[in-house]
């Protein structure tokens, strides 16, 4: 969630809430004693990355909202939920006051949820959960056919298709300045090259890695395989010589960035043109040229 702004970070929370209510899955997980309970059982099932077994855990209407969802965006909905890239396992625990310490251990890593006191009003509970390295947050907890059902997160409500649809939109603009980023890096590359070996590269295979002590103009070691190859980031990069006009000086390069996978890596393509300035267009996955506008 890095790069958000304050309220959306607020509203994508609250949005998990939205969605969080428990369905039909066993007795034991559908009627769960006690709201912190319920919200542990809803947090483990985004941990194991088991898209069915969530949606047991939301109201009716959310329930059919996620499952009508992409698998992709499921899955992505859990990866945010759960803080972690991949499938992990769920370790419950309690601390010294008797909250509810839940741990996913995955293998990137542990997310630790640390709950705080439940306050209950009738139908109404709160529950704190401060997780590691991210925000303090409330859930919200409504009691509905019996069962402890996530609502809200503070004030804010949002429903499954609008958060997966910003999340979405939050992941291309992501890769799209990453793309920016790798532009800038690779344009480096091929100046620390030129410096070190008096010429252009020809392609970026030659700024790729080199065996221990045998850098050379046909291994520079300047970028990782990947950008070496011209893939990165779910980015293809293409590199090329520009000759200046006329003939005269030295020749220059550019640089050009398009999505490997159109509308789901990136929408925009960038160059990077012989003059250090930026272009970007929505090119549908082919590449930017020097027609297209600058960027500010």
């Amino acid at each position: 969630m890095k790069g958000f702004s304050v309220f959306f970070r607020a509203a994508a929370a609250a949005a998990l809430f939205a969605l969080f209510s428990i369905g039909s899955a066993s007795a034991q997980e559908i009627r769960a004693p006690d709201p912190a309970s319920a919200l542990a059982d809803a947090l483990a099932a985004a941990c194991r990355a088991n898209e069915t077994q969530f949606a047991n855990y939301l109201t009716a209407e959310n329930a059919a909202a996620f499952r009508a969802l992409p698998a992709e965006q499921q899955r992505a909905f859990l990866k945010r939920l759960s803080l972690g890239d991949e499938a992990g396992r769920p370790l419950l625990s309690s601390d010294a006051q008797n909250h509810t310490v839940l741990r996913c251990v995955a293998p990137a890593g542990t997310a630790e949820f640390r709950f705080g006191d439940v306050r209950t009003n009738e139908n109404l509970a709160f529950v704190i959960v401060d997780a590691v390295n991210s925000e303090k947050t409330q859930f919200g907890l409504v009691r509905e056919g019996g069962a402890w059902k996530l609502l809200s997160l503070g004030l804010v409500m949002l429903d499954i298709p609008q958060l997966s649809k910003q999340w979405a939109e939050s992941d291309l603009a992501a890769h799209e300045d990453a793309a920016l980023e790798t532009l800038r890096g690779l344009a480096d590359a091929v100046d620390s090259y030129n410096r070190a070996f008096g010429r252009l590269p020809d392609t970026l295979a030659q700024l790729g890695p080199a065996p221990k002590d045998e850098v050379s103009p046909e291994q520079a070691s300047l970028v990782n395989e990947h950008l070496a190859a011209g893939s990165a980031g779910g980015y293809r990069f293409r590199y090329r010589i520009t000759n200046p006009i006329g003939g005269e000086g030295d020749p220059t390069f550019e640089l050009s960035a398009a999505p490997e996978d159109y509308g789901k890596t990136g929408k925009r393509s960038f160059l990077l043109d012989s003059a250090g300035k930026f272009h970007a267009a929505d090119k549908h996955g082919d590449m930017a040229t020097t027609a297209d506008p600058e960027l500010p």
